[in-house]
């Protein structure tokens, strides 16, 4: 166990959103949560949410260097990692592909999918070393990683990428005890998706305003997703707005 005698979370991208609702969720169901992202600002936002366990980290997951430190510091205060939640993430403008620049792909690939990596490593190597060993890996992926919206190739390509890294994740963690599963999840009400209520393209790029869910219904998923023991586990799980135009997009 650790320090606290609780188990112990890393949420990326803690500062908002889907982040924030899943390590306020965390922490009601038990948790110890480190708090990733950024903007210290915003971490000690969602750390007044949580109260005490709740540590701030701020980080770029993008350098190496910071993610290790993410790591030395949770296993400092805590002893351990039990769940890593890879969701930090970005997009870039939603502009035809020959207009984007270099650098608006490689922010997101970095962010994206560099960032879940580089946190994977390190999770790896504290939960192989750790007693009892072992622990779950939560990756946040997208729907549209399936089913693209128009001018979203650097997101699109970034989690489609994550499926393979949660497959080859949940391979390689077989045999150490580290389970891996990935959560599509799509129109939850939060600040990213406040464009949703004003209309974004469509497949054939008409403008439509579509439904969004509560964010808090995205929290409970991941709360369930590590509630499960490591022997067991959901591999994918998609949760979406239910009238959200996904099924027949296209």
């Amino acid at each position: 166990m650790s320090k606290t005698g609780k188990k112990i979370a890393i949420v990326t991208g803690a500062g908002s959103g889907v982040g924030r609702a899943v390590a306020v969720a965390l922490a009601g169901a038990g948790y110890g949560v480190a708090l990733a992202g950024r903007r210290l600002d915003a971490l000690q936002e969602t750390a007044a949410e949580i109260g005490s366990d709740a540590l701030c980290v701020p980080t770029d997951v993008t350098d190496p260097d910071s993610v290790r430190a993410l790591f030395t510091a949770t296993v400092e205060k805590f002893g351990r990692v039990d769940l890593l939640f890879n969701n930090a993430g970005t997009g870039a403008p939603a502009i035809p592909m020959e207009d984007l620049t270099f650098a608006q792909w490689k922010q997101v690939v970095d962010t994206n999918l560099t960032g879940p990596f580089l946190c994977t490593q390190e999770a790896f190597r504290v939960m192989k070393a750790q007693e009892p060993r072992g622990g779950r890996i939560i990756n946040n992926g997208s729907i549209s990683a399936t089913s693209p919206r128009p001018y979203s190739a650097p997101y699109t390509a970034t989690k489609h990428a994550i499926t393979g890294l949660t497959k080859s994740t949940s391979l390689d963690g077989r045999v150490h005890d580290i389970a891996c599963g990935q959560i599509d999840i799509g129109n939850a009400d939060t600040p990213m998706a406040q464009k949703m209520k004003a209309g974004v393209p469509q497949a054939d790029l008409s403008i439509k305003v579509e439904p969004v869910m509560d964010v808090a219904h995205v929290a409970s998923a991941v709360v369930y997703m590590a509630s499960l023991p490591l022997d067991a586990n959901v591999q994918f799980m998609t949760i979406m707005a239910t009238k959200m135009p996904l099924i027949g997009r296209g």
